[in-house]
């Protein structure tokens, strides 16, 4: 497999973990308080309309010329991309509390204890809808990863293998323990996925626009070790304007 192809299907898992296991949190506070069969209709209900989505729009952007693909889409990714690698940094500097599953979790449980019982379909209709949004709104952004990734690269494959890995692993990690997944490092994994889709993004848009990079796939290790950097500098640059504003 070629080293871009790696690229995909790493980005790909790492950034659907990301938000497979914010969904979880949601699905297992549902299923905890009332009950996992609506919870689990919900998830799969959604499952079900992301998959329609990629299945549809996959095919569509394969007929888009290569080269306005990949500007448009890299122009895309570079702007999510940096969104994710922006909250990265300002929570490693101390400028944003770091996200905790735990509380999520507590808070989604408590909403889901206090709502009165509704049956439609012979469904909890309070766990059904809200497993189905969460699931489906996280999921839309594994689904844009993939659909563009898959289209970029012309490698449907290796995309859909990534996220679908991350969906497997953390399915069985959240079912298997019952709880949400606190112990994953996720601002790491959000800074690793952020640092990727600048990378990609930054690389694509700059060859939809005519640019050859030197060294070909190769020049995108370049350009993550250039964010690296980057994110370094900005991380001591950050830290020591908190603590000169904390001094005066």
């Amino acid at each position: 497999m070629e080293m871009s192809l790696w690229f995909v299907v790493a980005a790909s898992f790492l950034a659907s973990a990301v938000e497979m296991v914010e969904a979880l949190t949601i699905v297992l506070a549902a299923g905890v308080t009332r009950g996992w069969r609506s919870s689990l209709v919900g998830v799969g209900a959604a499952l079900l309309v992301l998959a329609a989505l990629v299945v549809v729009l996959g095919p569509a952007l394969d007929r888009v010329p290569i080269d306005t693909l990949r500007l448009v889409v890299g122009g895309l990714l570079l702007v999510f991309g940096i969104q994710w690698w922006r909250k990265a940094l300002l929570r490693y500097s101390g400028l944003k509390a770091l996200h905790d599953e735990e509380a999520t979790f507590a808070q989604e449980r408590e909403a889901a204890l206090q709502y009165g019982r509704e049956t439609r379909a012979g469904l909890d209709w309070y766990a059904f809808t809200l497993c189905f949004k969460g699931v489906l709104l996280e999921g839309l952004e594994v689904a844009f990863i993939v659909v563009t990734f898959g289209a970029t690269s012309r490698a449907f494959g290796p995309a859909a293998l990534g996220a679908l890995a991350a969906l497997v692993l953390v399915l069985l990690a959240g079912l298997t323990l019952h709880r949400p997944l606190s112990q994953v490092p996720e601002n790491t994994l959000k800074f690793a996925v952020g640092i990727m889709l600048s990378a990609f993004g930054t690389f694509w848009a700059a060859e939809g626009a005519g640019a050859h990079w030197p060294g070909s796939d190769a020049a995108i290790l370049g350009l993550v070790a250039v964010y690296l950097l980057l994110s370094y500098a900005l991380v001591r640059a950050l830290k020591n304007a908190r603590q000169a504003k904390a001094v005066g």
